[in-house]
């Protein structure tokens, strides 16, 4: 059934709504909100770049079909939404949500934060920094694996067995995408004491202070993407090519023209119903 949007009821919760933006529901949900609520939750924050690789990789369309929540981690997104006519939609990235949700739970004993992902030694750099500014060590362990990580079974082993030792409650993510949001859902099963996962990016290179991010008037005019390319055109110039397409595909879907990618449509057409 080709749905636009609809309102969700989750452990009491009110007034949230989800759309769809061609294979992937996002959720209407502010950074406030997210944090209050990420309890048992995976959440994946989505951005013109993950939309489009959704369309040729199914193992990361089926990893965001699965995630309990998706936040819109672009304006570009919350614009595709409105043009749609399925908004409301609020922005929330994951640079944001995470320095939120730690503020959040600094004094709460029974949340602790493993880091893994970031080059050798940001994530300790992070964990540093997080610590001091939480007034405890709520940042318990953290993991800076090689580039072929995701492929080597041997150190994603000694990775979930770090996790598992230390405790931690939720797992922040930073692989970049697909790979994260692949890694979580394939390995997440493996890691019972975590309830809350989170792939949010470069997040942990940003709470290190390893990176910049743009300064705020940059992202009000929601030309953060423009800041990323001019800074670092190597990782990100080809990625936010992406645009054109993503905007092709947004009028396709406009005029009824859209298609999910085969193998993708019961996903993409109805919401997932675990945790939804």
């Amino acid at each position: 059934m080709m749905a636009t949007s609809r309102t969700i009821s989750r452990r009491g919760w009110k007034n949230w709504r989800q759309a769809r933006l061609l294979n992937i529901w996002v959720d209407n949900l502010s950074v406030q909100q997210i944090v209050e609520r990420l309890d048992e939750d995976v959440l994946f924050t989505v951005n013109v770049d993950h939309l489009c690789q959704a369309q040729r990789n199914p193992d990361f369309a089926a990893a965001y079909a699965s995630a309990t929540m998706v936040s819109c981690d672009s304006k570009y997104v919350r614009s595709g939404v409105l043009a749609l006519g399925r908004g409301p939609m609020t922005k929330a990235c994951g640079s944001d949500i995470v320095p939120a949700y730690w503020r959040y739970h600094s004094q709460n004993p029974d949340v602790r934060i493993f880091l893994l992902g970031a080059r050798p030694g940001v994530a300790e750099a992070a964990q540093a920094r997080i610590n001091r500014l939480a007034g405890r060590k709520i940042v318990v362990d953290v993991f800076g694996p090689s580039m072929n990580f995701v492929n080597d079974e041997a150190e994603c082993q000694a990775a979930i067995d770090m996790i598992n030792a230390s405790g931690a409650t939720c797992l922040i993510v930073g692989l970049g995408a697909p790979k994260q949001e692949v890694w979580i859902y394939r390995h997440r099963h493996l890691m019972p004491a975590v309830k809350v996962y989170m792939g949010v990016g470069a997040t942990i290179d940003y709470e290190a202070e390893a990176v910049r991010r743009a300064p705020p008037w940059v992202r009000k005019l929601a030309m953060e993407w423009l800041h990323r390319v001019v800074t670092d055109p190597r990782r990100y110039a080809m990625r936010y090519l992406r645009n054109f397409e993503f905007f092709w595909l947004v009028m396709k879907d406009r005029a009824g023209l859209y298609k999910a990618p085969s193998g993708h449509r019961s996903q993409a057409m109805e919401p997932s119903d675990e945790g939804r």
